[in-house]
């Protein structure tokens, strides 16, 4: 686990936060949640909407984050065992990511692989990892060894971390992560390489429609249904 700073803002918010947080659990909808979520965490129950109202009210006169305040809150928070709190982490990231500099690439790894699921890595790949890649380049030969790592969350977040990329996007990495876990037997694996390659296709639909008929015989029949979902 990387270090976890002192910060005086992390100890404001997660005051706030757990206390806002816990007056608004419904046991009964926690209940449900979590087992539409796999039961990989206990819930509190919050709808999506009302959990965001909540946190506005929470961050409401807050200054800005650093890196180590925006490292506190999503350590402290990614702690405890309510999964809402992990959220909260994940759109306060998702907010401040500017702030944070390439050294902050460790803590976001430790996110994805800690309390692991689609809920939460996909918003630290696309939202977070991304904006960092973006940000400082030599961070992509970092994404070169995750699309290897045996852990699929990690790989899932190199596949995933040019989402928002657009003409931005290198399209030899992404095409080249996409044959490197081509035949990965995981549906998240498989379901990420077709989402990879449908978001790009808004971009350039001619490049993916012919990265898909030139791959096709080692692409899994799910990733390139959803490659070719939209062209």
């Amino acid at each position: 686990m990387p270090e976890l700073p002192e910060s005086d803002l992390a100890d404001t918010v997660l005051a706030r936060l757990t206390e806002a947080y816990a007056s608004a659990a419904d046991p009964v909808r926690a209940v449900s949640a979590a087992a539409y979520m796999k039961n990989i965490a206990p819930f509190l129950g919050m709808p999506t909407a009302e959990r965001r109202a909540l946190s506005r009210t929470v961050l409401a006169g807050t200054p800005r984050p650093d890196e180590a305040d925006c490292t506190a809150i999503a350590l402290r928070c990614w702690e405890l065992p309510e999964r809402e709190y992990q959220y909260f982490a994940a759109d306060y990231l998702r907010r401040h990511v500017k702030r944070c500099s390439s050294r902050f690439l460790p803590v976001a790894r430790h996110l994805v692989v800690t309390r692991s699921w689609w809920d939460t890595v996909d918003t630290l790949a696309a939202h977070v990892v991304g904006p960092l890649v973006a940000a400082d380049p030599r961070l992509a030969a970092a994404m070169d060894a995750w699309i290897a790592d045996d852990d699929l969350w990690i790989a899932r977040t190199a596949l995933l971390h040019q989402l928002r990329y657009k003409e931005a996007t290198d399209t030899e990495r992404l095409f080249g992560y996409c044959l490197r876990q081509a035949g990965h037997p995981d549906f998240f694996i498989r379901k990420a390489i077709g989402w990879a390659l449908r978001e790009y296709a808004k971009t350039d639909p001619d490049a993916v429609r012919s990265f898909v008929e030139s791959a096709r015989e080692r692409l899994a029949p799910l990733s390139v249904r959803e490659a070719l979902k939209n062209i």
